[in-house]
């Protein structure tokens, strides 16, 4: 698949090698013989083929076979395991022998944690701990002034381990059949102790364990590998499968390198892919040196396997199509850290647009907001989605490469919804001067544009909310819309963009239409009952033709219960309709005055003279249900002369005729005052004596008394002439006897002296002793009830006096020694006090006080 690595033979060794390890350019060899090699490598710039030089040759090393080898060159240490012991030597001069530990007698194995923590000043320490096998046994050291010192109790185990990996506060234990953590502080809850047990080797002959990372191991069963973190669970689902089990691996980021048993094979981790095989035979140990260097020896041969270029492979991967692996190399490469993360964008860009021409639309679309891709070009992969004008000025996406057909299509737009929604949410959450910007609105404008497109083609239902933001591209969204027929959506577009003629046009065009979801009038009616009083032109315009189709549910533009249809000018409406819509305008005033309680006295007049001129127009039709209509009519029009108080009767007056309707002219003249017209429309016109009494009743009951006496002369002497009309001859005739009657039934409303004025000298003193008794009663009662009344007052003023002599007796003297009993001080002469009425006497600024303490002590 990929040439990661190249290798190269450094030389064959004389004696068997059995351990190795490396720093910078050096090599050091362990061999069976107990015999100690270094070797420099060295390369000219360019080139990858290493020179090597013998630096040591160290033949007294040790006496038995050098079986483990750590370096750690900060502290120019050598670390072996060697005769079943550690010994620490000087890395330099000849590798002296600085102490060997006698306590780590019969070790099989060892590990190395090696941390390089930055300080707060930014330099760097480095720690060194070990970890030691001894039998059944584990030992641990940290390195301090040259030797290493215990750093804690030994753990005891089951089991010899063969092999030992440290990460952090774990060391990970391989043992003849299982695996095993142990954790050098807490105790693990599943297992109640500071071990743990993983899973059997299986029939591998030797366990393998590496570290892969600061928290990760690679641990080897037969011809697979898995990997767990530091507490034990697992790290990736999937495990490595190798063609046989590995004899000895390194991990080098990205790459986990195995030794085979005629190869050396390279494969990646994450995605698990099949890189490089090597053909170096007979491999057992191999060491990792630093990023890209690592070094295989056999028993007789040293190999050192370089990396090729990282920026030779990334092209290939990149060619290939793996970017995954092309962005792990990215991360490790050795450039500067600008350059690095500019390649890293490049090669996600790249990515996203794979994922997409892969068909995975979310994992794209995902990638492409954590880049923050540019909108236009991740819009311009679906074709026609974006407006028109914009179309090709975004060249740097190739939309064309993916063809996206029924479900993939539906399956991208809905991840093209998500992608479109998440990138709005951030834009809104910019600062208010970036959204004041023209690019800002023209994004926004686009994002909301290619949202409406997606909702129609996915879920319609989220069109409507969407064109209330104001935010999609007018022309494009109208087109749209137009072309899926959502003419619902298309009236929100004009609504929201204050195209109300246009909308306005669209409904009455649709109103027709037989299959239109805008089919009737109702659409159009809650409309332009919405619009408001600042388009009362346009609804004048729009309501005639659905006035014209159906006028009781027209007349709801101008009567339902909205405030923006009862704040329309009224006047205005009143008169649209009276040039337009006559037979409508006693519902509206109807309406206006009875439910919306208008005041204004142009209604009431204007009402008044309907319902007139509509009594005038059915009382000359013969016709049963006109007769019946008119009297319903007329009904209304008492009503409203009675009750209202905001016509004016003057203005109402003078269009009444002479010749009907004469309660209605009664009570209009009953408003203006003028009661002996009125009366004389009752008694000598309609001959209703019972009318003018209810009449006399409710005047009498406004303050008027004079009205009966009115009644009584219009009895008594009939007018020749209807007092309300120009010519209006009556036939009514004197009725002593009735006035009589009502001087007596009467006789406490009457004042005396009037009502006799108006009574013949011949009427017998006897005919109205009663009504003369019961005036006399009431006089009489009303001068005792002023006596009573004038008593009671006096002596109310004489309690008050008293009162006030009692107060005014009353003295306080004040002296140098009175004491305020709140806040203990004395009165001085500008003092201003307050006395309660038990003699207590305190400062006027104290009284608060004082007044507390009294609501508390209630």
């Amino acid at each position: 698949m990929l040439d990661a690595y190249e290798y190269q033979c450094l030389r064959k060794v004389a004696v068997q090698v059995q351990s190795i390890a490396a720093y910078d350019d050096n090599l050091l060899v362990g061999t069976k013989a107990g015999h100690l090699l270094m070797f420099n490598l060295s390369s000219r710039v360019g080139e990858s083929k290493r020179e090597v030089q013998l630096l040591r040759y160290n033949k007294a090393f040790s006496k038995k076979p050098i079986l483990q080898l750590s370096v750690v060159p900060e502290h120019d240490i050598l670390i072996s395991l060697s005769d079943s012991v550690i010994s620490v030597h000087n890395l330099s001069n000849n590798f002296d022998l600085i102490k060997t530990f006698q306590q780590t007698k019969g070790a099989s194995v060892f590990t190395l944690d090696i941390q390089k923590p930055k300080s707060l000043t930014g330099g760097t320490a480095v720690t060194v701990r070990l970890c030691v096998a001894v039998k059944k046994k584990l030992q641990f050291y940290y390195w301090k002034n040259s030797e290493f010192l215990k750093l804690t109790d030994d753990i005891t185990l089951h089991d010899t381990p063969k092999v030992l990996s440290w990460s952090e506060e774990a060391v990970c234990l391989g043992f003849k059949d299982k695996y095993r953590l142990v954790f050098l502080s807490g105790v693990h809850q599943s297992e109640g102790s500071n071990q743990k047990e993983l899973f059997p080797t299986g029939k591998q002959p030797e366990p393998s364990v590496i570290k892969m990372s600061d928290t990760t191991f690679v641990i080897g069963k037969e011809n697979q590998s898995t990997f767990i973190n530091n507490k034990g669970d697992p790290a990736l689902i999937s495990m490595l499968k190798w063609p046989e089990i590995p004899i000895a691996m390194v991990y080098d980021d990205p790459y986990l390198i195995a030794v085979l048993r005629d190869t050396v094979m390279v494969q990646t981790v994450d995605p698990m892919l099949e890189i490089q095989t090597l053909p170096i035979k007979d491999g057992h140990v191999i060491c990792r040196c630093k990023q890209g260097v690592i070094y295989v020896a056999t028993f007789e041969h040293v190999y050192c396997i370089s990396s090729v270029p990282r920026e030779h492979q990334i092209r290939i991967l990149l060619e290939q199509k793996q970017f995954q692996l092309a962005l792990k190399l990215t991360n490790t490469s050795d450039n500067i850290e600008e350059d690095k993360k500019k390649n890293i964008h490049r090669i996600q860009t790249l990515y996203a647009f794979d994922l997409f021409r892969n068909k995975r639309f979310l994992e794209s679309m995902k990638q492409f907001i954590d880049l923050e891709t540019d909108p236009y070009e991740v819009i311009q992969l679906f074709p026609n989605l974006l407006p028109q004008q914009v179309r090709g000025q975004m060249s740097s996406v190739d939309s064309s490469a993916v063809k996206l057909e029924d479900k993939d299509y539906e399956d991208g737009l809905m991840a093209l919804i998500q992608y479109l929604t998440m990138v709005r949410q951030k834009l809104m959450s910019k600062e208010k001067e970036d959204s004041k910007s023209k690019k800002y609105q023209q994004l926004l404008q686009i994002i909301d544009t290619t949202l409406l497109k997606c909702y129609l083609q996915t879920n319609d239902a989220l069109v409507a909310p969407l064109l209330r933001r104001k935010n999609c591209h007018l022309e494009e969204t109208e087109r749209t819309l137009k072309k899926y027929h959502k003419y619902n959506e298309l009236v929100i577009l004009y609504q929201t963009r204050d195209l109300h003629k246009e909308a306005l046009e669209l409904l009455q065009k649709q109103a027709d239409q037989p299959d239109s979801s805008l089919r009737g009038l109702e659409s159009t009616i809650q409309y332009l009952q919405a619009l408001g009083k600042e388009h009362i032109n346009l609804i004048f315009q729009f309501a005639g033709w659905v006035l014209e189709k159906h006028p009781e549910e027209g007349l709801k533009i101008f009567t339902e219960d909205l405030p923006e249809v009862e704040q329309l000018p009224r006047p205005r409406v009143l008169d649209y309709l009276l040039k337009t819509q006559k037979s409508l305008v006693i519902q509206y005033l109807e309406h206006v005055i009875h439910v919306w309680k208008e005041t204004n006295s142009i209604f009431h007049n204007v009402l008044v003279h309907q319902y007139r001129e509509k009594v005038q127009q059915l009382c000359n039709d013969n016709g049963q249900a006109e007769q019946q209509q008119g009297n319903n009519l007329r009904t209304k029009l008492l009503q409203l002369l009675e009750k209202s108080e905001h016509y004016v009767p003057e203005a109402v007056l003078i269009h009444f005729p002479f010749d009907m309707m004469y309660e209605e002219r009664a009570i209009i003249l009953e408003k203006l005052g003028r009661h002996e017209q009125a009366l004389s429309i009752y008694v000598t016109v309609m001959n209703n004596v019972e009318l003018a009494i209810q009449y006399c009743d409710r005047v009498y009951n406004k303050g008027c008394d004079q009205v009966y006496v009115l009644l009584i002369k219009l009895l008594i002497s009939p007018p020749e002439n209807w007092l309300g009309g120009v010519t209006a001859p009556t036939t009514a005739k004197p009725d002593l006897e009735l006035a009589l009657i009502l001087l007596e039934d009467y006789a406490d409303r009457l004042p005396p002296m009037k009502a006799l004025k108006e009574l013949p000298d011949t009427v017998e003193l006897q005919r109205i002793q009663k009504f003369l008794t019961t005036s006399l009663q009431k006089q009489l009662n009303h001068r005792r009830r002023t006596q009573v009344l004038k008593g009671l007052l006096y002596a109310e003023h004489l309690q008050v006096q008293e009162l006030r002599m009692h107060y005014e007796s009353k003295s306080v003297v004040m002296t140098e020694l009175n004491v305020c009993p709140v806040c203990k001080k004395k009165f001085g002469n500008q003092s201003a006090f307050v006395r309660y009425p038990n003699g207590d006497i305190l400062h006027y600024s104290c009284r608060f006080v004082k007044d507390q303490e009294n609501s508390f002590d209630k």
